[in-house]
């Protein structure tokens, strides 16, 4: 038997967790957070029991799970948000997602995000060639609780504000040519965009902390405070007015 490929099984994976929180929804037996919490439960089951089976010798960082500080140690760790958006697939958006993602001594090497509700997933062993930048600029935030820095550097470079649900739907509206830049700034955490960032640098876009420095995973503490993914020719500019904000 071939052994699946770290990217394969990523990508089959978000899927497959994707097809079960559909399924879930479709059955119209629970609304609101009691379904959330039944996609939350029901994707990261199959997620930990596929993970452990295959790569057993793998670390495990999710959202659903009780954190260990034996992946502090491990050179490969499996970061998975089993349903990012929980309100947005709650409430029947299209705007949420699943991430399954593998760092690799630090650093985000594979990831899948799994658009469900779009029929798609991205994972980061294929190309996305990026199409040409169409005026106006568009930025992607929160469409319950926008970043005032967001806001600020939105103003400063004259762009459009997207409202969007969940991590993964606004970086991949990036990779996917929907929206130019995504800027956060209210804090993540690990699992909210380690595939993401895969994902988009294998695009070809800019990842980085809103100052420009590296992104670094499975930290002791997994709070990230803040993320920047956007087509690299806005990349300096944004960096820059963001730090005017915080002058």
């Amino acid at each position: 038997m071939t052994a699946i490929s770290d990217n394969a099984l990523a990508k089959r994976l978000a899927h497959e967790a994707g097809q079960i929180l559909l399924s879930l929804r479709a059955e119209g037996g629970l609304a609101g957070k009691a379904l959330g919490d039944a996609g939350d439960a029901a994707a990261n089951a199959m997620l930990i029991r596929e993970l452990q089976a295959l790569r057993p010798d793998d670390a495990i960082l999710s959202e659903e799970e009780q954190d260990s500080e034996a992946r502090l140690s491990a050179s490969r760790v499996w970061i998975i948000d089993p349903l990012d958006g929980t309100r947005e697939y709650s409430e029947g958006r299209s705007d949420w997602a699943v991430h399954v993602a593998l760092a690799v001594d630090g650093v985000a090497m594979v990831g899948a995000v799994a658009l469900p509700s779009l029929s798609q997933t991205l994972c980061s062993d294929e190309a996305w060639p990026l199409a040409p930048s169409v005026p106006p600029l568009k930025m992607l935030v929160s469409r319950t609780r926008p970043a005032a820095e967001a806001v600020f550097v939105a103003e400063k470079l004259g762009a459009t504000l997207l409202p969007m649900g969940s991590a993964g739907a606004k970086a991949m509206a990036v990779v996917r040519g929907e929206a130019d830049i995504y800027l956060h700034t209210g804090g993540q955490f690990e699992w909210d965009n380690c595939a993401p960032v895969a994902v988009a640098a294998a695009a070809g876009l800019h990842v980085s902390r809103v100052d420009g420095s590296p992104l670094y995973y499975n930290n002791r503490n997994s709070y990230l405070p803040d993320l920047l993914i956007c087509r690299k020719e806005y990349a300096e500019d944004v960096v820059k007015i963001a730090a005017q904000y915080r002058a």
